[in-house]
């Protein structure tokens, strides 16, 4: 049997930038295949958090990772320029050269055309691509070398509202195949009662944190983003 200790523990993490609090006595802590979604308001805190559990940013406090987690990262309107001279098939490279493994990455983003592959979005450049292609090669992107951990921030940011929920399902679908442990930052309170295991509510403070029907209380709610979420509250639950 696996250990059940959690594969991350945060501590009373503080970050301040350049002489401004953003971040105040954080705690949580992240167990093996759970799906986290971290939801604020604007300027709440949700992209300082990743970059400070990625160790990319300076803070006072613990973020203990567990020993030998690998974790893969996915930010926010990863927008690329069309004259960027790189095609999907040289991105991947950087990853692997192996060209089974390429296809069997973009197969389980759904990518199942074998020629479609082959001969025509593989050798395309990445800012050809549409935000929905460029999403699903940056998901394969970052499954191929076989991670504990993807952090996904605003993963359908600039994506079609139709094309929201197939990123959703497909991230769980992953997350179910692949054994994976998903924290995400999403706007949306519709994906944190369909996918969440655990919500995490930021503003600056930490809000709430727990089993969404439990945590999203009407004063968590209130304390994030005012009396106007009452609403999509009420609807969660009819």
């Amino acid at each position: 049997m696996e250990s059940t200790s959690p594969i991350l523990k945060v501590s009373h993490l503080n970050v301040t930038l350049d002489g401004q609090k953003i971040l105040h006595d954080i705690s949580f802590d992240l167990n093996r295949d759970d799906t986290v979604v971290v939801v604020g308001p604007n300027g709440a805190g949700k992209s300082v958090l990743f970059r400070a559990l990625l160790g990319l940013i300076p803070y006072t406090g613990t973020i203990a990772w567990g020993k030998n987690i690998k974790i893969n990262y996915i930010p926010q309107r990863f927008t690329i320029d069309s004259d960027f001279p790189l095609t999907v098939r040289e991105f991947l490279n950087f990853k692997t050269k192996n060209h089974h493994t390429i296809l069997s990455a973009l197969r389980s983003v759904g990518i199942t055309d074998e020629h479609h592959i082959n001969h025509h979005l593989l050798n395309q450049r990445l800012g050809w691509l549409s935000g929905g292609q460029i999403q699903r090669v940056l998901i394969a992107w970052a499954i191929i070398d076989q991670p504990d951990v993807i952090l996904f921030d605003e993963p359908t940011a600039g994506i079609d509202v139709g094309g929201e929920e197939t990123i959703y399902h497909l991230i769980k679908k992953l997350k179910d195949e692949k054994d994976l442990t998903i924290l995400i930052i999403s706007h949306d309170l519709n994906v944190v009662y369909k996918y969440a295991t655990t919500v995490l509510c930021l503003n600056k403070d930490m809000v709430c944190y727990g089993a969404p029907a439990d945590a999203l209380d009407p004063s968590a709610l209130k304390a994030l983003y005012g009396e106007a979420t009452f609403l999509t509250h009420d609807h969660q639950h009819r």
